[in-house]
């Protein structure tokens, strides 16, 4: 196998996705030079997508998440010879237990309380709940103990996080539903138009308020191009995956899109 170079990949994605790309070049050839297997820290879908195209079908590419339906993942690159075990992934469960007759959490303040704790976003997965109020997240193994040290409140809800086995995952049902929508162009602006019914100026205002993100990363500009397998999150509306493309007899763009609706507006 040879090298990789990052510009070769630059025109696949993004220019602002260039740092990704580079990233992930460099540890395919880290491989290459180590002949060793390498674990990722949790990636996004997206990220998981562009080490999957940088690797190719050169080496394995697992990846797991701490469940199976887990949206963000670690992923273990190494030879084909090479199979995997879940454990080998280092991922732990952790539990949040608080008085819920008296107190309720949400998604946003768990993630506060993590991003706060001075750790990057790559160092945890999963923020999972189930219809009863119970609260669990994944994390890197290796920081375990500092997790459990660190968190013991959450807003103004006193807490405490416990260790489970993987295998005592909240079960998690796939609440996504799928729509088709009309759009003038693949310009950013106007998806969202014909996903939300908003105006082009109603966007504009959102977009420039900080509102959207694309592939998980905040966008300001509208004039950028969507494509197949890219996901919009839109704030107060929900998640969007573009997962296909076509065009109308008129020359509009028909989208096949699957959707999570934020549950609360």
């Amino acid at each position: 196998m040879e090298k990789r170079q990052a510009s070769s990949f630059y025109q696949h994605f993004d220019e602002s996705e260039r740092p990704t790309v580079d990233y992930f070049v460099g540890l395919f050839n880290q491989f290459l030079f180590k002949n060793e297997p390498i674990l990722t820290d949790f990636l996004n879908p997206r990220e998981q997508y562009i080490f999957r195209e940088i690797v190719g079908g050169y080496a394995q590419l697992y990846s797991f998440g701490g469940f199976s339906n887990a949206e963000k993942k670690r992923m273990l690159l190494c030879d084909w010879s090479e199979g995997y075990k879940p454990d080998e992934f280092n991922i732990s469960l952790l539990e949040i237990a608080y008085p819920q007759k008296w107190s309720e959490l949400t998604h946003s303040q768990i993630l506060g309380v993590l991003t706060h704790l001075g750790i990057e976003l790559d160092t945890f997965g999963d923020i999972i709940n189930d219809e009863n109020g119970n609260w669990q997240f994944f994390i890197k193994a290796e920081l375990k103990d500092y997790f459990l040290e660190e968190i013991d409140r959450i807003g103004r809800t006193k807490v405490k996080l416990s260790e489970l086995p993987l295998s005592k995952v909240l079960v998690q049902e796939d609440d996504s539903e799928e729509m088709t929508s009309v759009a003038i162009s693949l310009r950013l602006d106007a998806v969202i138009s014909a996903i939300t019914n908003l105006s082009r100026s109603q966007v504009k205002k959102i977009i420039e308020a900080g509102e959207v993100k694309l592939n998980w990363h905040l966008v300001t500009q509208s004039n950028i191009i969507i494509s197949v397998q890219d996901m919009l999150s839109i704030r107060h509306y929900g998640r969007y995956e573009i997962i296909n493309l076509a065009t109308t007899k008129k020359g509009k763009k028909r989208l096949e899109i699957k959707v999570w609706q934020a549950k609360k507006r």
